[in-house]
């Protein structure tokens, strides 16, 4: 195994809190997230619903979690159905959870296979009044079409009309976001390791390389740190497309004189890192690239300790956007008699600005979490600020992932983030 499983004392502590805030006489039902096609029979990579890990732990296809604890039968009480590992199964596809490891993982002892789950399930619903469910509620979140959590939803209200259904989400997303000791230091280790990602990176950037071996170094030394992968899409944007804020394409051969973009992060533990930094493709800032970077790095800096209990993101972004544009002024892009005539509806930042400064970190890179949610200890939150000069080419973003505290943690604050370090090691082309 790639990483050191998280412990059933977590699992167990996550269950009790999401139990602790339902009505009586209620059950919690999850289902694992759908395996997606991508050609003939062949799926993507399956990645688990993030809400069934955090209770249970099962990183595995086809799994139900069903908490009834009102039932009269003590051992309906804490459920988790799984498939049955027949030998044809494990021959296409090799290892599947037995029960005994179901229990192992997240220390519950009635684990079934999922053809006794309609039965159970029929039984523990007419044993109670309430039924939790999820339904993702991310807001920029757009579904085209009907996931296993929508279609059970929507099952479920048809055939016991009755019954009266609740939203898991408000329960379960605070519980989410306050993350624990064993939490804290999976995110460690994914920063650490897009640490060494980008440090390998840097030293094979350079003109006339295509942006995609810079893809290829970043991965290379993830998966080799135990990492499963990216936890997003990465960006690596050279050039104009430094502007662009989600360029995925990462096919341009890099020029001389150029910024380089690496917008990236390592997944350890099914917890995501999330970093951005900014670089010379020749290994040396231009004059004026170095006044934005400064521009960029000064409000970063200020910022990071913001990031304690009493904050939100609302208050973070207002900090961000008066610091915006101070420096914009500074770096000749308006005026400050611009600034006094312009309408409150369309401030001058945004040309340059287009994006907020923060957002929730965890099992996913954009967890869950509101922007008027009020910061407390243990809290995760990206710092992210960055100057798009779309007419100049140069497009700066630099990011790291901040733990909220009365001295807030930064995960990331060994990654060579100085100008002047930055050239220096880029200046020495051996690879670690």
């Amino acid at each position: 195994m790639r990483y050191t499983p998280l412990s059933q004392e977590f699992y167990r502590l996550n269950r009790q809190n999401v139990i602790n805030e339902i009505s009586e006489n209620s059950i919690v039902v999850l289902t694992s997230e759908d395996e997606y096609p991508r050609s003939g029979d062949t799926t993507h990579p399956f990645r688990q619903n993030s809400n069934l890990l955090y209770l249970c732990g099962i990183d595995q296809e086809e799994t139900t979690l069903i908490l009834a604890p009102w039932h009269p039968n003590p051992a309906y009480r804490e459920m988790i159905f799984v498939k049955n590992p027949t030998p044809e199964m494990i021959v296409w596809y090799g290892h599947r959870l037995s029960k005994d490891e179901v229990r192992q993982i997240s220390g519950i002892d009635t684990v079934f296979y999922n053809e006794e789950l309609p039965a159970i399930l029929h039984d523990v619903i007419i044993n109670a009044k309430n039924i939790y469910l999820h339904i993702p509620e991310y807001p920029r979140l757009k579904i085209d079409f009907p996931t296993q959590e929508i279609r059970l939803a929507e099952r479920l209200k048809r055939e016991y009309p009755l019954h009266q259904f609740c939203r898991l989400a408000p329960i379960l997303y605070p519980l989410r976001a306050v993350k624990h000791a064993e939490e804290l230091k999976a995110l460690k280790t994914a920063c650490d390791i897009t640490q060494k990602a980008f440090t390998r990176a840097l030293k094979s950037i350079k003109p006339g390389k295509f942006e995609y071996e810079i893809e290829a170094e970043l991965i290379y030394e993830m998966i080799r740190n135990g990492a499963s992968g990216h936890s997003f899409a990465p960006i690596v944007a050279s050039g104009k497309d430094t502007c662009i804020l989600h360029y995925i394409k990462n096919d341009k051969q890099m020029q001389d004189g150029d910024l380089l973009l690496l917008d990236f992060g390592a997944e350890y533990a099914n917890y995501a890192g999330d970093a951005t930094r900014t670089v010379p493709v020749n290994g040396k800032f231009s004059p004026r690239q170095k006044q934005v970077y400064q521009a960029v790095l000064s409000i970063y800096k200020e910022t990071i300790p913001l990031f304690k209990p009493g904050m939100n993101i609302h208050k973070i972004n207002d900090f961000v956007f008066k610091r915006m544009d101070e420096e914009l002024i500074k770096l000749g892009l308006y005026t400050e008699a611009d600034v006094k005539a312009q309408s409150s509806s369309a401030p001058l930042f945004k040309r340059y600005y287009m994006h907020n400064t923060s957002h929730f970190i965890g099992m996913d890179v954009h967890d869950v979490g509101q922007r008027d949610w009020t910061f407390q200890p243990g809290m995760v939150l990206s710092c992210e600020p960055g100057i798009y000069i779309a007419e100049e080419g140069i497009g700066v973003r630099i990011e790291t992932d901040v733990v909220v505290g009365e001295q807030s943690i930064d995960l990331m604050a060994d990654m060579p983030l100085e100008i002047e370090e930055i050239e220096e090691l880029m200046s020495n082309k051996s690879h670690i």
